[in-house]
């Protein structure tokens, strides 16, 4: 087992750096992996192509071991937007979701039910931009036959209760986009029928990686509308006239053949997150999330986002005066504190690796901010 401490270490990003929810900079082993195939791939030597194709399994070991879903309900994607449009648009039925998601469901879902005609949309009405259990079970009527959701909202750092949604739902398919919180939140994946993910943030295996998970019943409801060659089951050099049947089990649902050095930049950042347990991991995290708090506290900034541990993860959500925006803004740029900025608030995102110094920074800033707007 690797220490929490030691997996801290395989991090080089720079002091300062509080934005892990738009990107989380590449491990120090995801960069020696991606150098040492991209060197393979360069010189093409007899049998290297090897290596190379043994990276598509090793990703998907790699997400069975932190999600509980077969290797063969497994299918890599460069995005979560990629495994949201196979999703949505594979889907038939009525579809509950918040309009205030991340843009990628929505706009998604209502594409898909424009361009196919065999989706509705059952818009959730989120008075505390929470979607909860409650709020679902207002919603829910015969007619849905599906319900979306962020683990973590992107906007307020909200953690959903996937478990009670799922009691609330029934057996009505349950897709999550995990991007704002796989890797860094102890969750119960398995009661999703899709979960899908990109690597880019808290994975921190760059941008062009993935995944999508099914469950036995998502792979009986959703159609692969997007099953390209890669996804068929096809024999090159033949004639496809008559097209050809998608491949079996998750493998349907991709478009043509991954970049192998992308699937192994994942399968290097899940496998770290394995040896030291994502438990270790979500714990590092929640405290780092509570000492965010503390300073804003310290300094009279208010929090936005959720106090209640359980219902947060890595982000904390700063919401000062409007006319005061503009100085904490100035003030952490100053810093060299890098955060999200919104037109009312500032989001704050933090991961194992923000020690001592990053936090150091924070506080100059907020000490200058406050000072600021104190004249």
């Amino acid at each position: 087992m690797t220490t929490i401490d030691d997996f801290a270490a395989g991090f080089a990003d720079e002091a300062g750096w509080f934005d892990f929810a738009s990107f989380g900079p590449m491990g120090t082993g995801v960069v020696q992996e991606a150098r040492a195939l991209t060197e393979l791939q360069s010189r093409s030597r007899h049998g290297s192509v090897v290596a190379l194709d043994e990276q598509a399994g090793r990703a998907r070991r790699a997400v069975a071991a932190l999600t509980g879903f077969p290797t063969d309900h497994v299918v890599f994607q460069p995005s979560t937007s990629q495994g949201m449009l196979h999703t949505l648009f594979g889907l038939t039925g009525a579809l509950a979701l918040s309009p205030r998601e991340y843009p990628t469901t929505p706009l998604t879902a209502t594409r898909a039910s424009s361009a196919l005609r065999v989706l509705d949309t059952v818009w959730l009405d989120v008075p505390d931009d929470a979607v909860t259990p409650a709020v679902l079970r207002e919603h829910l009527t015969p007619s849905v036959t599906a319900v979306a959701v962020s683990v973590v909202d992107y906007r307020t750092g909200y953690l959903a209760d996937l478990e009670g949604i799922r009691q609330v739902i029934g057996d009505r398919l349950l897709i999550v986009d995990g991007i704002q919180g796989f890797g860094v939140v102890d969750a119960p994946w398995a009661v999703a029928d899709v979960l899908v993910t990109g690597g880019q943030k808290w994975l921190r295996a760059g941008w062009g990686t993935g995944f999508m998970a099914l469950s036995d019943r998502a792979l009986t409801d959703l159609t692969p509308v997007f099953s390209g060659v890669h996804g068929s089951e096809i024999t090159l050099g033949g004639s496809y006239e008559r097209g050809a049947e998608p491949a079996p089990g998750a493998a349907a649902f991709q478009l043509s053949r991954p970049d192998p050095i992308a699937e192994a930049r994942l399968a290097t950042s899940l496998e770290e997150i394995a040896a030291v347990g994502i438990r270790p991991v979500a714990g590092a995290v929640a405290e780092r999330t509570t000492r965010l708090i503390d300073l804003a506290d310290e300094f009279a900034v208010p929090v936005a986002s959720s106090r209640v541990e359980s219902e947060r993860a890595g982000i904390v959500v700063l919401e000062p005066e409007p006319q005061h925006l503009t100085a904490l803004t100035a003030s952490l740029l100053n810093h060299g504190v890098s955060a999200t900025v919104r037109s009312t608030s500032v989001r704050l995102s933090t991961h194992v690796s923000n020690g001592e110094d990053s936090f150091g920074l924070l506080r100059e800033a907020l000490m200058s901010y406050g000072s600021a707007i104190s004249y």
